[in-house]
Formats: structure tokens, sequence, C-alpha cells
């Protein structure tokens, strides 16, 4: 299976270049090179309800960074 060549990789900074989050910057959480997609800390805030576990007895919502497109970003610095 051959790798697919991305410009950025976790842990890099980055900065949105077009899209609702234009302007917002943060650090690679997971890159997701077949699907095109990126985690970036704190940019894009998605909200997903949770059934009550060990871990966390009452459930409820919590909030995780959603994917953006890899196209969306730019490597800075």
């Amino acid at each position: 299976m051959s790798r697919i060549k991305t410009h950025v990789k976790k842990g890099d900074e980055i900065e949105v270049i077009t899209g609702n989050h234009k302007g917002k910057r943060g650090t690679v959480l997971l890159v997701n090179a077949e699907k095109g997609r990126v985690v970036v800390e704190g940019v894009r805030p998605v909200k997903k309800a949770s059934k009550p576990t060990e871990a966390n007895p009452s459930g409820g919502i919590t909030t995780i960074d959603g994917p953006i497109h890899i196209s969306n970003v730019r490597k800075v610095g």
C-alpha cells in the first residue's frame, strides 16, 4: 500500500484559509490522507451526544474537534 503525500502532518501549526473558520489557527491533531481531512485543535468544535458509561456516568453532550478538508489549511512557520 502506497502512502499519500500531504503538505501538513500531525503537530504542525496551521491557519485555515477558506470556509466558515477562515483565519483561525491551531495545531493538527490528526491527518486522514485517504479522505483528505485534518482535525485541528480548537478550529471546528462539534457537539456530540454520548451515552452514560462507567467513565462518564451522567452521559450528556460533549464537545470534540471536527475535521476540515486538507485543502482549506495552510502551514504556518
